[in-house]
């Protein structure tokens, strides 16, 4: 079984977004990623410690980030908490405009700033059609509605381009890239404004879907910071 938390900061209550996710962008991601051997938790800003315990994030493989506007009210302590769970082997799949959250920005080492534009027309293309998080998804998906990302991204070079999107502007973005960070494997994903109906597309879902499947934990592992090698031999 693998354990997954969604994490919504679930600020945005107005009649747009609510039309489309009635009961907030994490429960409408928790519903597709339910099945027999994904089990979620769901977790929001208001919470005590944003839903987020030491104790529940010791036993997650997986956490999915969704953030907007409220990137700032997340604090130090718990940024730090999650980056050394992901340094040990927990997955972080990072979605949207949660490219500026604290806690990829700390892993990416940069302020991963972007172009952006309201509402455009996005044709999303897959570039790695064998990777295991483009499994069962076509060579491309078009979304009708989606806010216009467009670069330059300004984030370290990723392990891997998996998904590139274009826009009817005429800008492109690299719209799912990854990464690992020690033990963790991170996939950032670019579509998902709160007020477009892109996690109700079934080919959305099985990327993020896919994402879960790849980023798992395979282990995980205790910190240790420069431990004292043995002399092997006299």
């Amino acid at each position: 079984m693998i354990k997954v938390i969604v994490w919504n900061e679930d600020v945005q209550k107005d009649e747009a977004c609510l039309a489309v996710y009635p009961d907030g962008i994490h429960n409408a991601i928790k519903d597709f990623l339910q099945c027999d051997d994904i089990s979620v938790t769901t977790a929001t800003l208001a919470m005590e410690n944003c839903g987020l315990s030491r104790e529940l994030l010791a036993e997650t493989d997986v956490l999915v980030w969704w953030g907007h506007v409220a990137h700032d009210q997340v604090p130090d302590e718990l940024v730090s908490m999650i980056h050394q769970r992901v340094l040990a082997g927990m997955g972080l799949v990072v979605l949207h405009s949660a490219h500026h959250s604290k806690i990829f920005r700390r892993l990416m080492g940069t302020n991963c700033n972007l172009m952006w534009r309201e509402q455009d027309r996005q044709r999303l293309w897959t570039i790695i059609p064998s990777h295991p998080i483009a499994r069962g998804v076509p060579a491309h998906i078009e979304l009708e509605a989606e806010e216009m990302y467009g670069e330059p991204f300004t984030i370290p070079t990723p392990d891997e381009t998996v998904f590139i999107g274009w826009f009817r502007g005429g800008e492109v973005f690299r719209s799912g890239v990854t990464y690992r960070r020690e033990n963790g494997k991170v996939f950032y994903f670019q579509p998902g404004h709160e007020t477009n109906t892109t996690y109700h597309n079934p080919h959305i879902q099985q990327i993020i879907r896919n994402a879960v499947y790849w980023a798992k934990a395979e282990f995980l592992t205790p910190q240790i910071h420069c431990p004292k090698a043995p002399l092997l031999e006299e």
